[in-house]
Order: C-alpha cells, then sequence, then structure tokens
C-alpha cells in the first residue's frame, strides 16, 4: 500500500497531523508557499553574517558567552562546535515515534520563515523523516530553557554525519554510524553555515514531542477506563442515577458532562441494573462509583486545556534570534522557554494520577464484601483462596507511585549557563515522567477490569449492558474467571495490553451520538 502524503503547512499543524508525524506511515511534503518566507529569512542571517555588527548566534559564542565576537572565517565552525559540544545527552535512546514529532515539529518551526536557516536544513529533516532514519536521541540533560540543547543537538549531530541512527535489522533496533546510515540513504550530511546549528537546537520540539506522545499514548488508556468503570459499576450493582444529564448540566464543566454520558450509553439495557431498581436498601454508592463524571470529567478537561497548548507548541518557532524579514530585524527574546509545556505536563501528570486513583479505589470497593456485596476478594472460597487481595495490593502500590511521579516538575529550577540562564522550566522531564505514569495507570485498569468481569461472573445469568458485555467477552477470549487461585500475573498482563493498545477503547468507539472524547474547542 502507497505512504499517505502529509503535506506540512507552518503554522497550522492539527493533532489529527500530528499523530500522524508520531505514528508514522506517512510521507512528508512541506507546503510550497512557505519557499519565499524562507529565503526571506535566509538572506537576513547572511547579510548579518557578512556585516560587522554582532549579532547572536551568527558571530558570537553562546549563552554566557554571547559577548565573545567569532571572526567571519569561523561562522561555520562556531555552528558545528555547538553541536558538536552540546550533544552531552545521558540515558536511553527516546523512542522511534518521539524522534519522528522532533525531525516532523523542528521542520514545520524552521519553515514559518523566521529562524533564517538555509531550504536545505529543512529539506534534510524531511528527507530523514521520509527515510525512516530515526536519530539516537539520549533521553535526560535537558532543563527545557534556551531550548532542548542536548536532545535537539543529537538529532542534528547525527544529520550532519557526525552522530548515530537506530535502524531495525530483522526487528531489532541496532546503533549505527550516522553517516554510513546517510549514505546509504542517499541523504548528503547537513554542512552547517552560519545561526543555522542554533535554530536546530534552540526550541522546545523535544519537551512537546515527549508530552504529545504522552497525550496520544493515554488516550486509549482514558477511553478504556471509562469503560472499565462502566463495568465497575454494574458488578458492584450501582445507581446509573448519579449520571442523570440534569446533575451535570447545572455545573455546566464540559467533560463532567461528556464522561456522564458516556456511562449513560455504556449502562443502557443492562439487566443487572434493572434487577436492583427496586428493593436495593442502600441509598447512595461510593464516591468511586457515584463521582466518577466529576472526577474523570475534571481529568478530561486538563487533558484537553494540555492538547491546546501543545498544539500551539508544536506550531511556534521557539528558537533565537527571531528574524522579521519584513524589515531585516533580529530580534532576541526567550521562546525557547518551556514553561507552557511544562506547565501542560504537570496538569496531564495530575489527571493521569487521578485516573488511575480512582479506578484502584475501585477495586478496592469490588474486593470489599462489606461494600460491594460481592464475595470476599471476589472468590467463592475466600480463606481457602486470596482471590483479588494481592492484585489489588499491587494496583494500591502503582497507584501511590504515580503520587509521587505526579508532583509538579515546573516548580523545580536549577540556574545553568554560569547563571546566565537563571531559570529553567524542566519540561523535558515532566514530559518525559509521563510515561511510566500511563504505564501505571495501564496495570491498574487492567487490573479493575479482571475484577470487574469476576464481580458480573457471580451475578450471572444477568447479563450487563450490550458494550460492556462486549468487553467482558474481550477479557474472557485470553482471561477466564478465577474460581480458585491461579498465577494471575499473565492474566493481568493480558488485559493491560488491551487496554493499552487501543482493543477495549474500540467499544466505546463503536457507541453512536457520542462527544468525541478528545475534542480540542
Amino acid at each position: 500500500m502507497a505512504e499517505v502524503t502529509l503535506m506540512l503547512h507552518p503554522g497550522r499543524l492539527t493533532l489529527e497531523a500530528l499523530q500522524a508525524l508520531h505514528t508514522g506511515g506517512v510521507h512528508l511534503a512541506l507546503d510550497p508557499a512557505s519557499a519565499p518566507g524562507i529565503a526571506a529569512s535566509a538572506a537576513v542571517v547572511q547579510r548579518a553574517a557578512a556585516g560587522d555588527a554582532p549579532v547572536y548566534g551568527v558571530n558570537t559564542g553562546f549563552g554566557k558567552l554571547a559577548s565573545t565576537r567569532i571572526s567571519s572565517e569561523d561562522l561555520a565552525t562556531l555552528q558545528w562546535n555547538l553541536i558538536r559540544s552540546h550533544s552531552v545527552g545521558v540515558g536511553e535512546p527516546l523512542a522511534p515515534a518521539v524522534v519522528r514529532l522532533m525531525l516532523g515539529v523542528k521542520a514545520a518551526s524552521l519553515a514559518r520563515g523566521h529562524s533564517g536557516v538555509r531550504p536545505v536544513v529543512i529539506d534534510t529533516l524531511i528527507a530523514a523523516y521520509n527515510a525512516g532514519l530515526v536519530p539516537v536521541v539520549p533521553s535526560q540533560g535537558s532543563v527545557g530553557a534556551s531550548g532542548d540543547l542536548a536532545p535537539l543537538s543529537h538529532m542534528t549531530l547525527a544529520l550532519m554525519g557526525e552522530g548515530e541512527f537506530l535502524v531495525d535489522e530483522a526487528g531489532t533496533a541496532h546503533r549505527r554510524p550516522a553517516g554510513d546510515v546517510l549514505r546509504a540513504a542517499g541523504i548528503a550530511p547537513l554542512r552547517l553555515e552560519a545561526k543555522e546549528g542554533l535554530a536546530l537546537i534552540n526550541g522546545t520540539q523535544t519537551s512537546t514531542a515527549l508530552a504529545l506522545h504522552a497525550f496520544f499514548t493515554f488516550e486509549p488508556v482514558l477511553e478504556a477506563a471509562l469503560v472499565v468503570g462502566a463495568l465497575t459499576v454494574d458488578a458492584a450493582r450501582g445507581s446509573d442515577g448519579p449520571f442523570d444529564p440534569r446533575i451535570h448540566a447545572l455545573r455546566g464543566q464540559p467533560g463532567q458532562i461528556d464522561v456522564a454520558q458516556y456511562y449513560r450509553q455504556l449502562l443502557a439495557g443492562s439487566a443487572i441494573r434493572e434487577s436492583h431498581l427496586e428493593g436495593d436498601d442502600r441509598v447512595q454508592d461510593p464516591y468511586c462509583l457515584r463521582c466518577q463524571p466529576q472526577v474523570v470529567g475534571a481529568c478530561l478537561d486538563q487533558l484537553r486545556h494540555a492538547a491546546l497548548v501543545l498544539l500551539r507548541e508544536a506550531n511556534a518557532v521557539t528558537d533565537n534570534p527571531l528574524v522579521f524579514s519584513e524589515d531585516g530585524a533580529m530580534i532576541s527574546g526567550g521562546n525557547f522557554h518551556a514553561e507552557p509545556v511544562a506547565l501542560a505536563c504537570d496538569a496531564m501528570a495530575t489527571a493521569i494520577a487521578e485516573v488511575g486513583a480512582i479506578a484502584e479505589r475501585r477495586i478496592a470497593m469490588l474486593i470489599d464484601a462489606g461494600v460491594s456485596r460481592l464475595p470476599p476478594f471476589l472468590t467463592p472460597n475466600a480463606g481457602l483462596n486470596s482471590g483479588f487481595m494481592i492484585a489489588h495490593v499491587t494496583a494500591a502500590s502503582l497507584a501511590s507511585e504515580n503520587k509521587s511521579l505526579a508532583h509538579p516538575a515546573s516548580v523545580d529550577s536549577l540556574p545553568t549557563s554560569a547563571n546566565q540562564e537563571d531559570h529553567v522550566s524542566m519540561a523535558t522531564f515532566a514530559a518525559r515522567r509521563l510515561q511510566p505514569m500511563i504505564a501505571n495507570v495501564t496495570h491498574i485498569l487492567g487490573i479493575e477490569w479482571l475484577a470487574a468481569a469476576q464481580g458480573v461472573e457471580f451475578l450471572r445469568p444477568l447479563a450487563s449492558s450490550p458494550p460492556l458485555e462486549a468487553a467482558h467477552a474481550l477479557l474472557r477470549g485470553g482471561c477466564p474467571a478465577m474460581m480458585t487461585d491461579r498465577f494471575l500475573a499473565p492474566d493481568i498482563e493480558r488485559a493491560s495490553r488491551l487496554v493499552g493498545d487501543g482493543s477495549l477503547a474500540r467499544i466505546l468507539r463503536t457507541l453512536a451520538g457520542l462527544p468525541v472524547l478528545w475534542r480540542v474547542a
């Protein structure tokens, strides 16, 4: 099947385009309308390089060394040295999907025509993406201010033929010398000229790519959380009254309104619910059931806001100095400071942690016979069998771990560059720590799904709603009911995999007439 062409429209990337960049399998092409602006800004830099006036990043040193004047014959060497000296990252390489986003978003940013690079710089980024090349970019070493200097330097170093690429060989990734990989792909190593190295490594593209990676990874997990949460309501013979639209309309919070609508549709047609409409002496359900729209809906609102911030950032020009070809000005500023990304990631972290926290509480409720009215620990012969007792302990440990990981990264700052760069955002870590948090929530939901499905077994022959029975059947395809103790860890992994890969989310997406979960408006 032929690759789909994705046209990069600088300044007008959509979330759908960013997700396509993240997933891969598309062929990038640059909107030809961007060419005049690129050429005009490059001409401004070339004039500055040929002139006598000091211009930061063109004929001066960097950071604390900005007052050091560089001779005209050393301007290209200045850019090469910048990349080599700044390629100092450590840690495991970033995931290929993150690096793909870095390449594409950096190309789109430079193509807005305010960075002063030649067209060949943007063309090389796009050529590397289209060839499926993944620069080796260590995951640690950026404080998210003055740009994501170290990670973007490693990306650029590979394009220069001096770093490394990750190459897939028979399904296994191997690190290979960049020069060899570029030659095999027919891509000329990038030869930097005035300001081009600085333009490539100044910017928030790594932190933004990491944050978007988390956003796209968490999407099916949040959708799965709604399905699992609804199944738990039925397993505990909870009420659907708290999802009445009139309650949520009075508050007016959009995420809450939308989540309640999801729950109403997920639970519609449940014979389990019909069975206890009368004669149930319970007046109210625990908060973990009753307040799901308020909790998960608030998380959804935070995630939607983060999506807006990240979309703006992915379309932004964040290097320094910026070029304004209309009047030939080159102005030093601070768009490289990633505080917007850091704050968005901290909000995402809190939302992710809360989705897991309320799921853990639902598991605790299910195994507590005094609350759920199900057999203790969801096993028919408690005592001889421990049932889900320790599976809940695992969920509790993961939820607690997420509490520590949710501590805001943006409130931390360490001065760098001899106090020239004296306030930093820590956005790159803020975004990077989201992946282990998502993995923890994915496992918590896998455990809850197993527990809720087990609870439903004790209510047979009553059936849940059609979508929730589909969720039950999906799980039972690989994880049978547990009527006596058995090795449960493989089932947790199977269930968690179905949560993370979107299999469970697809049940939610088949429901008609529901709002788009990740609506950004």
